[in-house]
């Protein structure tokens, strides 16, 4: 996430890889029109941050569902893929990867191949995997790395994730999930560009959202509560990445589900019996991680008529509830424009705000 943000303008440098790389291999997809169900499997942290992306920002004509896998061990090389029983020629099955070379990928590629399921792969360029795919007619969408950023020493560190996360979005849109052509990869680009400059590490804590949220966090047990189904994709993907990188125990709720999820957490009495036990050894207490609300908001509908009354938002009440009870209480929220761009937005934030916690971390071990 950091590497290449003082180099010019990366996210944009690298949407223009990854379009030239994928328009022309999405000709040949079928079945023309909207499948009945989208299949999204692969071994990266990508992978259910793109299944939940194209489920928020679609219109929910389209299904997707995310392929989990199973194995003695965590080893990419070791796991495998089933097919549910009910996924035939009306669905598409998308498999991406970051190295391609998972046999378990390969034969999930030959089940879909067998029960008629149309085929798309984003793997690196004469992969396994990009081969076994246009050897089934199915588009082998090339993962286009930027020449800049080198490789992570992470499987989860988010800087590798947007090459095969854009490509999955510009399938999504050939497939009519969501909304995601040219001008909007555009101004997604254009947003995480600014989001680098706004969150780089050159700019001090005060004036940076990113590390002003990692020193708020620090120590604590955040809580991203989310309102609205981009939100709520992000929040799960922020929580996965807190845990893989830094270690940070954090929990995600969409409201208004958070505030009876999450009451306890922010009622309980820190310490218990144990602060009245005149006798204890003090040298054996454990610092207590105190909660702490991080609301992420989702960008307002875009279609909605002049007039038309929606939902209440339930921020208010969150934000009521963290005070009432003295808990910290924060917003991160992304500036206005397409649901895309504002999504990515608070992802990009996020994610620089999990490397900086990591950062911190390190630094102590």
């Amino acid at each position: 996430t950091l590497d290449g943000v003082d180099q010019g303008k990366p996210f944009h440098l690298l949407r223009a890889d990854v379009a030239s790389a994928t328009a022309d291999a999405l000709a040949p997809l079928r079945p023309e029109g909207r499948p009945g169900t989208v299949l999204l499997a692969g071994t990266g942290p990508d992978v259910p941050l793109a299944a939940g992306l194209l489920a928020a920002l679609g219109d929910g004509a389209v299904r997707v569902a995310l392929l989990t896998p199973s194995g003695p061990l965590a080893d990419p090389g070791l796991l495998r893929w089933r097919l549910p029983r009910w996924a035939g020629p009306l669905d598409v099955v998308v498999i991406t990867s970051a190295d391609g070379s998972e046999d378990g990928l390969v034969e999930l590629l030959d089940q879909a191949h067998r029960r008629g399921c149309a085929l798309a792969s984003v793997a690196p360029a004469d992969s396994p995997l990009a081969e076994a795919t246009a050897r089934r007619r199915g588009p082998a969408l090339r993962a286009t790395t930027a020449d800049h950023l080198e490789p992570a020493d992470h499987p989860a560190a988010p800087g590798g994730h947007w090459p095969l996360l854009t490509a999955t979005l510009m399938l999504g849109h050939r497939l009519g999930v969501c909304e995601a052509d040219d001008a909007a990869i555009d101004a997604l680009a254009d947003r995480l560009d600014a989001t680098a400059e706004r969150c780089g590490p050159v700019v001090p804590t005060q004036e940076n959202p990113a590390k002003s949220l990692a020193v708020g966090c620090e120590g604590t047990l955040p809580l991203l509560w989310s309102e609205g189904e981009p939100a709520a994709a992000v929040a799960g993907h922020a929580v996965r990445l807190l845990h893989a990188l830094p270690g940070v125990p954090a929990l995600t709720s969409p409201l208004p589900w958070a505030l009876a999820a999450h009451a306890a957490l922010l009622t309980a009495e820190r310490g218990g019996a144990a602060k009245d036990d005149f006798f204890r050894d003090r040298a054996d207490d454990e610092p207590e991680l105190r909660p702490r609300v991080v609301l992420l908001g989702s960008p307002a509908p875009a279609d909605l008529p002049p007039g038309d009354d929606s939902a209440p938002r339930a921020a208010a009440a969150a934000r009521a509830l963290a005070l009432r009870h003295g808990v910290p209480f924060g917003e991160l929220t992304a500036a206005e424009g397409g649901p895309l761009e504002a999504t990515g937005e608070l992802l990009a934030q996020l994610d620089f705000t999990a490397v900086y916690l990591t950062l911190t971390a390190t630094a102590r071990s």
